[in-house]
């Protein structure tokens, strides 16, 4: 699984800590990661959490990647964010125990996470924690296990209920404000990533025709 971890402007100087704790439990079960910024706060180019939540539907999306760590001061305006765009289904992840019962009840493909809110001594420890528990065991396999069926269910019946109370992405990025489309994704570590990692060719073009332009 290619996981992508994308921090927004106000808690952008955690990401090396939060990359790598991030990083060191995935590469455990396998999984990679893209690290698309943003790496610190006085960084050029500013991501707030609205444009975590566009970039985590676009990569998603396209397929770029599988699977979607951010996160803003207290994660709540992040999940929101993603939650807002098509094919993005994220959970407020604050400990380990959230983080289990999301992947094995909901088994979303996003989580948005605190990184200032009780983010104090000992939250390196609550980080890597909180990525092995997530990473633990395979989505969607139930807690308690002889609830796996009925949640299952469940999340099937969401995801059909998604596909038609959202707009189709594509559509989305071309109705948009187009100056708040290209100022989320033209930076060099968006374009470096994602034109190499993304399996939609459509939403692809119409992406570097708005970076040109």
């Amino acid at each position: 699984m290619k996981i992508a971890l994308i921090n927004e402007n106000s808690q952008a100087d955690k990401n090396k800590l939060i990359f790598n704790e991030l990083e060191s439990e995935a590469k455990k079960v396998g999984h990679t990661v893209d690290n698309y910024g943003m790496y610190c706060a006085s960084q050029e180019h500013q991501l707030t959490y609205v444009k975590c939540g566009l970039l985590a539907s676009i990569l998603l999306t396209t397929k770029a990647v599988d699977f979607v760590i951010t996160g803003c001061g207290t994660g709540q305006g992040a999940m929101l964010a993603c939650n807002s765009f098509p094919n993005v289904l994220c959970g407020h992840v604050t400990d380990a125990v959230d983080a289990y019962i999301f992947g094995q009840v909901n088994d979303g493909n996003a989580i948005a996470m605190p990184f200032a809110q009780n983010f104090g001594w000992g939250a390196e420890i609550n980080l890597r924690y909180t990525f092995e528990k997530l990473f633990s065991e395979k989505f969607g396999g139930g807690y308690p296990k002889d609830r796996v069926v009925p949640e299952q269910r469940n999340k099937k019946i969401l995801d059909e209920i998604k596909k038609v109370t959202y707009k189709p992405l594509l559509e989305i990025l071309k109705e948009m404000d187009q100056t708040f489309l290209k100022e989320t994704i033209d930076y060099p570590e968006f374009k470096e990533l994602f034109f190499k990692n993304s399996k939609d060719n459509e939403i692809s073009e119409y992406l570097s025709e708005v970076i040109e332009g």
